[in-house]
């Protein structure tokens, strides 16, 4: 190549590179030290539309996914299933972005799921019903979660059992199990998927706080939606080596939950509890409705009310399975 041709292609490439680097400055923002990017060049990039719907409420979507989004809010909607965001959505200059961690982490995994390997398929799960032993869980007057989470999975592993899976329980009566032996034991089994089975409880407005809420692991970055809240500086742990397929199960478990009306959606929320931390597979940790609320505490010591909520999470667990061996 001659030396007028050669600084020429030096020059064209140059240009493109600044062209390029242009604009990904133009697509993105820094906001307290963390990258956002601009959601209507990412949608376009994805061949998705966004738009405004309401106030500072938009719709991201295509013709198989609806993503709601609401500036300054960590509350977001995903086809209709309530979904907690690592940061909150924001808007500058009348333009929404979105975090990139949240993008990678939120959108990523339900828009391109996962497949397992060919020929690979979901055969064993591991149900860790909560506490037990010298820890009662939550308590409402007499009655105590360890009870119920235990009841609660005897129910889950019969109809998982008729479904054709395999399935181990962490405890199957009234002992105590350490946190750190929980994953241990569905790792010794080779269990494929690990569900952590509780109820919830409040102290205060129990005659309002009511629902489920499924968890997955926070991942690294983020801080997590539970009540202890734990920060972003948190350490990578193994059950991050799961982070998409952790929150398509927690997805598919509250969706297939709040399609009951008489359960709150209260969301995919994230936490760095021990048995999700230390699972050496997708993991979740539901807890299934208030034992403090008037009403639905006592439909949660109600054994038919306890089928269906068994129900629903077999469900969520077969629509996770059909998403993860879905061929093509």
């Amino acid at each position: 190549m001659s030396a007028p041709h050669l600084l020429l292609a030096v020059l064209t490439l140059l240009s493109g590179v600044i062209h390029a680097h242009a604009g990904s400055s133009a697509a993105t923002l820094r906001i307290a030290g963390r990258e956002y990017v601009r959601l209507s060049d990412w949608a376009n990039a994805n061949e998705m539309k966004l738009r405004w719907v309401r106030g500072e409420t938009a719709l991201l979507s295509n013709s198989s996914a609806k993503f709601t989004f609401t500036a300054d809010s960590r509350e977001t909607y995903a086809n209709g299933v309530g979904l907690w965001l690592s940061f909150p959505a924001v808007v500058r200059d009348g333009t929404l972005y979105l975090s990139r961690l949240d993008v990678q982490t939120t959108l990523r995994p339900l828009l391109s799921p996962g497949k397992n390997q060919s020929g690979t398929t979901l055969k064993s799960i591991c149900l860790d019903p909560g506490h037990g032993g010298a820890d009662p869980g939550k308590c409402v007057g007499p009655f105590q979660e360890k009870r119920f989470t235990l009841l609660l999975a005897h129910e889950v592993r019969q109809q998982l059992t008729r479904a054709g899976f395999q399935v181990i329980l962490t405890r199957s009566n009234d002992t105590s199990v350490d946190l750190p032996l929980r994953p241990e034991l569905a790792k010794r089994a080779n269990a494929d998927l690990f569900v952590s089975l509780h109820f919830n409880s409040v102290e205060t407005s129990r005659s309002v706080v009511r629902g489920a809420e499924v968890y997955c692991l926070t991942p690294v970055g983020a801080s997590s939606t539970n009540a202890r809240g734990e920060g972003a500086n948190a350490a990578w742990c193994s059950g991050n080596r799961h982070n998409n397929n952790n929150l398509l199960l927690a997805y598919e478990v509250q969706k297939a939950l709040t399609k009951n009306p008489q359960v709150n959606d209260r969301g995919v929320r994230r936490a760095r509890f021990a048995v999700l931390r230390d699972a050496d597979m997708p993991a979740v940790l539901i807890e299934a409705a208030f034992m403090s609320h008037p009403e639905e505490g006592k439909r949660i010591f109600d054994a038919a009310y306890r089928r269906q909520l068994a129900r629903n999470i077999v469900d969520g667990v077969l629509a996770y399975k059909r998403t993860v061996e879905q061929r093509g």
